[in-house]
């Protein structure tokens, strides 16, 4: 099974313009996230996916491997969809975010991991809520999983609702996952659902798993203990600095 790493990449954001490029302890963000998913030793090959000149040389400029995208995809599983064709040789693609230049690779092995089962079509990583503040924090979806270790949703909201109890005390009550964002794809499915179109629950809850969920798709998940820290603006810089 070879299987493809992708590192969607846009200069554009309104919260923190140019994140990819800012630099962290000597090295850019692009380049720390591109280093350390070289380490997973299940991923062939690592591509940056940008629609920035300036990303694009960047990463050829350390060494990288990076392709130009259409600027009118409006997500980073499009992104990945568009560099994927270029590589039909891949069986599997991992979506990796750009802003965590300190991910771990064990967690890119855990993804990686669930297609050695053959009828895995999507999967992703889910961490134990360990807090009050997390479990309600909308900027943070949690997952409710099958006994098949399957998403069957995701939302902003903490679910689900213990009746009866105290939002403060659901935690005694309930084992809660969060939705650690890092994806992978069998190729031929990453085709097909970027070619859905968007779900009621995808705008209702602005998740686009949902959509894959509403239209019959089955995501994986794996359990983490690791927790991801990702730089979307100026001041959560600061951490690493």
């Amino acid at each position: 099974m070879q299987i493809l790493g992708i590192i969607p990449a846009r200069y554009a954001s309104t919260r923190f313009p140019g994140k990819p490029l800012v630099n962290i302890v000597g090295k850019s963000m692009i380049q720390r996230v591109y280093e350390q998913s070289k380490k997973c030793v299940f991923i062939s090959e690592v591509i940056v996916a940008t629609d920035d000149d300036r990303i694009f040389e960047h990463v050829h400029a350390f060494g990288g491997k990076a392709v130009m995208t259409s600027s009118e995809h409006q997500s980073g599983t499009d992104r990945c969809a568009e560099v994927a064709l270029l590589h039909p040789e891949y069986d599997v693609i991992i979506n990796i975010q750009g802003d965590e230049p300190y991910i771990d690779p064990e967690q890119l092995t855990k993804v990686a991991t669930c297609f050695t089962d053959t009828e895995t079509q999507l999967a992703t990583l889910i961490k134990k809520v360990l807090t009050e503040e997390e479990l309600h924090n909308t900027n943070s979806p949690k997952v409710i999983i099958n006994r098949f270790a399957e998403a069957i949703y995701f939302s902003r909201s903490p679910l689900p609702h213990i009746r009866g109890q105290q939002s403060a005390d659901w935690l005694q009550h309930f084992t809660y996952f969060k939705h650690i964002g890092v994806y992978g794809y069998r190729a031929d499915i990453l085709q097909q659902i970027t070619k859905l179109p968007v779900s009621a629950l995808e705008k209702a809850e602005s998740l686009e798993q949902l959509r894959w969920i509403e239209n019959g798709y089955r995501i994986k998940v794996a359990e983490t203990e690791l927790e991801t820290h990702a730089i979307d603006s100026p001041e959560d810089l600061l951490r690493f600095l």
